[in-house]
């Protein structure tokens, strides 16, 4: 229950970073069209940010999935019939969620790459 808990909050809290994101990249356009906002630090340093984080979360995102991973596959190991089939579920969710965020990570690194 806690893990389900925890992983309803990451999926809103993801859901509220895309959101942010996406709004940024719609609007920075209008904002990078001024020489004074183009060249300020707080837009030079925000880009970094962002592609450092994009970063990490390449490297990071496989490493905590292969470890939640692990952890459902012991945990599954020592289950009854019934909870294994849940078990199962929360590997396959584990691992289409750490190629979907590897996925992410690297398509919003690309795109930040073309604006620096």
């Amino acid at each position: 229950m806690k893990i389900k808990r925890y992983l309803k909050k990451i999926k809103k809290d993801m859901r509220i970073f895309l959101i942010t994101i996406s709004a940024m990249m719609v609007n920075s356009p209008a904002v990078l069209a001024a020489n004074d906002v183009k060249n300020s630090q707080i837009v030079k340093g925000t880009e970094k940010l962002i592609k450092d984080l994009t970063t990490w979360l390449m490297v990071l995102a496989p490493i905590v999935g292969g470890l939640l991973i692990i952890y459902f596959f012991i945990r599954r190991s020592a289950a009854d019939e019934m909870d294994t089939k849940k078990w199962n579920n929360r590997i396959t969710t584990a691992i289409v969620s750490v190629i979907g965020a590897v996925l992410a990570s690297a398509t919003l690194n690309l795109i930040i790459g073309y604006y620096v």
